[in-house]
């Protein structure tokens, strides 16, 4: 089997173009289950080995999506051995995933955002490191970045004028984001205070390019500085981006441009409204409200 997984990871590098991070996921969930047929010819497995091998990941106490993501990487894998013709039938087309609870996204209020970016701004006038952060926090609510594309973003990525950042995103896709002045002005202050030039935007001490781990220790850092919410995180900015701005008008679509999504479906999580938003409403809707 390890031959048919090096020609399906080989598949997702070059043609499918998908990230270094999704190609690991699918090697882990591959190795996984090629440990568990160890010994059975691969032209043999079928329908009834998988559901052995999904009772088995339910023993395991893996949550249902893990399961699912699981089962999705070998979905892929059979559809991708039956179109090159190593294997004649698809023996994962019967099995099902595990059904899914709908959890809706955590987000920060507007006041909660603004706390956390003025817990920067408190020491942001004192030193490099405080503006840089003051910088992270602001480019990624104003423009619900994912961490992964705030810590790629590199000096020539950024219209200063325009307004706009170019960003590479799942599956390096390119696409353009505005970004607020408010965002602009505070990375133009970082900059300005950084004498060697470099090609990352944000850097960390020893002037090279910030880390996804590094970001989440700053986040950590002003999160308990704000008094925040268990719970928050480096995606909490981009549920936030999203949820504040469909309260405010924007269209799903358009966000679903915004935050760089393949698909709709991904966007309709964020068609949840706030408490508030939902009895604003309620009390001008109704005639007896």
């Amino acid at each position: 089997m390890e031959k048919y997984i090096e020609k399906f990871i080989r598949y997702l590098e070059i043609e499918k173009n998908f990230s270094r991070h999704t190609i690991v996921n699918y090697k882990v969930d591959l190795a996984g289950f090629e440990k568990f047929i160890a010994g059975t010819e691969f032209e043999k497995i079928d329908y009834l080995g998988l559901r052995k091998y999904l009772a088995v990941l339910k023993e395991k106490n893996f949550d249902n999506r893990t399961v699912a993501r699981k089962l999705s990487s070998l979905r892929s894998f059979f559809r991708f051995l039956c179109r090159e013709g190593y294997i004649k039938t698809n023996p994962i087309l019967m099995l099902s995933s595990p059904k899914l609870e709908k959890r809706l996204p955590s987000f920060m209020t507007e006041d909660e955002v603004a706390r956390l970016i003025n817990a920067a701004c408190a020491k942001s006038s004192q030193d490099l490191a405080g503006l840089r952060d003051r910088a992270i926090l602001e480019v990624f609510y104003s423009s619900g970045l994912r961490i992964s594309e705030l810590v790629g973003l590199n000096l020539e990525d950024i219209d200063f004028i325009s307004g706009i950042l170019k960003i590479r995103g799942k599956g390096k896709k390119e696409r353009i984001v505005p970004v607020g002045e408010t965002a602009l002005l505070a990375v133009r202050k970082y900059r300005e205070k950084i004498k060697k030039p470099s090609e990352a935007v944000f850097l960390n001490n020893h002037r090279r390019r910030l880390s996804a781990r590094g970001v989440r220790f700053i986040l950590v850092k002003y999160l308990k500085a704000s008094g925040a919410k268990p719970g928050v995180c480096a995606h909490t900015f981009r549920h936030s981006f999203a949820t504040h701005i469909l309260n405010r008008g924007a269209d799903l679509r358009t966000v679903q441009e915004l935050l760089g999504h393949a698909n709709l479906s991904s966007t309709q999580i964020y068609t949840h409204l706030t408490t508030d938003k939902l009895k604003s409403v309620y009390d001008k809707a109704h005639p007896h409200a």
